[in-house]
């Protein structure tokens, strides 16, 4: 990939704006009626036992709050609010009774959806309990940077087709950023790697690629800056300093598929989180296998002996130990991460 002449550049966009339109304008992405269910899978998708377990945080969360007369549970990006349904069906009677459930989204209200649920395109001011943030942050979009053939990190631009050039130096809030959440080597960062047959082999920064995650960080602490008190948590797939991807992690699904990310609006189109640069004060990061652990859900097998006794409960219980091996699995959707954020209340994990 090589540099433009600046009028070529004014014929691009950064990646973060074309994203934006791509998704959110409208007969954008996320304007679709399928949802994002029609395209890919989450944690809330996968099996009951996520929105259980959220249910389960939010009567903690209520317990630590001094069970307030009224308990704010807000989705954050809710796609089509079946984590704020799903919550809403496993809390006990009595918080049910008490908790108001808004669903953040900007598409329009399904029909089908449970009438109790608020639906609303920003998260409400002044709530108390908890904010839940589901692969939320990851398409909040952001600008893409690659270090060119000198050692330069510059915006990398992109049309419409996906087709792919590098921009501008990056400079200012953007570079501060780089500079302290996930710096790339200059033409200094030259290092040697062991190649095939033990040969060593010089190799440079050029092609080095980073997300660059402010817009994430900002749009994290506006949505963290609702809550009066209470929780607020990100899940995310993630990424923390010391380990960043040397390529990036841009990229885009359509029908269940991994794909070529294209910002024509018929993709969906993702970045890993840099949690850690997310955190306020006071948040930490852990992998959803702990945090989930922590709430109940285990994948222990039922015992044996349960099959003799009760044959038909020892076949949910089965079924219930796959899903909840799924949600917590290594390599897969165990490896999420969740950014935990209290807001005047101990943290309760």
């Amino acid at each position: 990939m090589t540099a433009g002449t600046r009028n070529e550049w004014q014929e691009w966009r950064g990646w973060r704006a074309a994203a934006q339109d791509a998704l959110y304008a409208p007969g954008g992405f996320y304007r679709r009626a399928e949802g994002p269910a029609g395209h890919f899978r989450t944690s809330v998708h996968a099996t009951p036992l996520f929105a259980g377990a959220v249910a389960r945080l939010l009567c903690r969360v209520d317990e630590a709050l001094g069970r307030p007369a009224v308990l704010d549970f807000v989705d954050m990006a809710a796609g089509r609010g079946e984590l704020a349904g799903g919550v809403l069906a496993a809390l006990p009677a009595g918080v049910a009774a008490r908790t108001r459930v808004c669903a953040v989204e900007i598409a329009e209200r399904p029909t089908e959806l449970d009438h109790r649920i608020e639906w609303l395109a920003e998260p409400p001011p002044g709530t108390t309990g908890l904010l839940f943030a589901n692969e939320w942050l990851d398409n909040v979009p952001v600008e893409v940077a690659e270090v060119d053939a000198a050692g330069v990190a510059r915006l990398v631009l992109v049309r419409e087709d996906g087709t792919e050039r590098l921009g501008e130096p990056v400079d200012g809030e953007q570079a501060r950023w780089l500079e302290r959440w996930w710096p790339l080597p200059g033409e200094e960062g030259l290092r040697a790697e062991i190649g095939p047959e033990g040969l060593r082999a010089e190799i440079g920064p050029e092609g080095l690629r980073a997300e660059i995650g402010l817009p994430r960080d900002q749009a994290w602490a506006a949505a963290v800056a609702t809550l009066r008190r209470g929780l607020a948590v990100a899940v995310d797939y993630a990424h923390t300093a010391g380990a960043r991807p040397p390529f990036g992690t841009l990229t885009g699904f359509r029908e269940g598929r991994e794909t070529t990310p294209v910002p024509d609006g018929s993709c969906d189109l993702t970045a890993h989180v840099a949690l850690d640069a997310c955190a306020l004060p006071g948040g930490r990061v852990l992998p959803q296998r702990e945090a989930l652990r922590a709430l109940g859900v285990t994948g222990a097998r039922p015992p044996l002996t349960l099959a003799s006794t009760d044959p038909a409960a020892y076949v949910r219980a089965l079924a219930s130990a796959g899903e909840a091996a799924e949600l917590t699995a290594t390599g897969g959707l165990g490896d999420f991460g969740w950014l935990v954020q209290p807001i005047g209340v101990e943290d309760p994990f």
